[in-house]
Formats: C-alpha cells, structure tokens, sequence
C-alpha cells in the first residue's frame, strides 16, 4: 500500500506514484497495468484522480491503451522491423530495393493529381501550387504486422518528359528508377529523415499507440544536371522500425595545382 504525500495535483502526485513503479521495474514493459480499482486501493484515491493519473502517463509515452485489452506499460524492446535504405544494381541492370521483399501492398494503390506546397515544392525543385502526379500506398510487414505510408511524387513536367511514370497508379520506386535510367538519366539521391508527431489520418492508418512519434523519409531522386524528378515520402511507427544505412566515402575533389 503506497501514500502520496507530495506537493502537487493529487492525480500529479499518483502519476509521479506509477511512474516510479514503472521506471523500478515493479510494473514490466509490455504487462498490463493493475486495474482502475487495483490502483485506487493501492494509493487510497477516487476513480477521476487514477483517470487523470494514468491519462497523464499516456500523454507521457509510458502507458498505452488497446482497445478492449486495457492500459499497458510500452514495451521498451527492440524495434520490429529494420529497413534497409540501400538501393542496388541487379545483374540484368535493374534496381533493387533491400525492403521490397519485406513490405506488401495492404490496399490498391490511389493514384491522383495535386499541387505542391511549401513542404514538397522547394525538394523538388518548384514553386508552390506546381501541377504533381502523386501516388500513395499503404504497406504491411506480414511478419510484424508493422504498417507504412509510402507516397511518391512526380511534377508533372517530369512525367510528360517520361509517359511511363505517368501511367496509372503510378510505378513503385524501383521500377520508376529502370524507367527514368532507360530515359537517359543517370541517378543518384538524397534523403531526410526526421521525426515528428502524426497528424491524425496517420496515427490511425498506421494504428499507432498514444504518444508515438513517426519516422518521416524524404528520398530525392535526382537525374542529368542533379534535376529532382521524383519524391518519395516514407512514413513508419517510431516505435515500430529502425532505418539501416550502407555508407561510402565519397572522394575528395582533386585540388588545383598554384601556378
């Protein structure tokens, strides 16, 4: 039986009482929390002061709610999935992406017309309100039942220069980058990644926990004079993945001889 006797918001001082029995070890990572009646007993509160209390360790990222399961401590475990950034050259002159053989399609692709904005525009190349061809797809890994967001982003000026990458619904990235290189352009990218708090259509497509971040990658395709052709958006539970990166030296540019 615990007492609170701490300054403070009484649901603030149970909080403080269970994240202490968290953080200890008591309550386990991934284990149910006791329940609503286990808790008042154990710090001798009303039913609002335990609400509030766990409803503040939610917001935290301690705790989180499965629907018709209850509240549970966050496993603190390592991530399900890990997805490899490299892209590489088959024998027969195509590219290949580690992940492709992870990640299935959940839904048909959707492929459709928009503008760029400020986020996309200057990644690409342009200006705001630009015409883009875009493509979103919703991936599963089977064996984690880990989701993602993919979309990728054409301007339309590169897709009339290139039909292929305008047909419907849109080819996924490695078939897009045979289609540019057979047009001629020699590729290379540059990617971003940061994390950030979902927006709501994406913490429900992803059926992310309360307090859960995202990893959010930006890949650039670029082609002949570093032209940006295409966008990727790659979206992914943070607590879900972890990105692996292959890494080469580039070489120094040479230096000019003083006369």
């Amino acid at each position: 039986m615990t007492e609170i006797q701490r300054p403070g918001a009484l649901y603030q001082q149970v909080a403080a009482a269970i994240r202490e029995a968290i953080l200890s070890g008591e309550f386990e990572p991934g284990a149910p929390l006791p329940s609503e009646a286990q808790l008042i007993e154990r710090y001798k509160v009303s039913r609002p002061t335990v609400r509030n209390a766990v409803a503040a360790l939610r917001a935290e990222g301690l705790i989180e709610v499965r629907h018709g399961k209850g509240s549970f401590v966050r496993s603190d475990g390592q991530p399900a999935v890990t997805i490899e950034r490299r892209i590489s050259h088959t024998r027969d002159g195509q590219f290949a992406l580690p992940d492709g053989s992870v990640w299935e399609e959940a839904e048909e692709p959707t492929p459709y017309r928009a503008r760029s904005t400020k986020a996309n525009g200057p990644l690409l190349g342009l200006g705001v309100e630009e015409e883009l061809f875009v493509c979103d797809r919703l991936l599963t890994d089977p064996a984690s039942g880990t989701r993602a967001m993919l979309r990728t982003v054409t301007p339309l000026a590169v897709a009339a220069d290139v039909p292929l990458l305008g047909e419907s619904p849109g080819p996924p990235p490695a078939a897009a980058y045979a289609i540019l290189t057979q047009a001629g352009h020699k590729l290379w990218w540059s990617e971003t990644v940061r994390a950030r708090m979902p927006l709501p259509d994406e913490r429900t497509t992803l059926q992310l926990p309360d307090a859960t971040p995202i990893l959010h990658l930006a890949r650039v395709t670029h082609g002949t004079d570093d032209r940006p052709l295409m966008l990727e958006e790659f979206r992914v539970g943070a607590d879900r993945a972890e990105l692996a990166y292959r890494i080469t030296a580039d070489k120094q540019p040479a230096r000019r001889a003083r006369a």
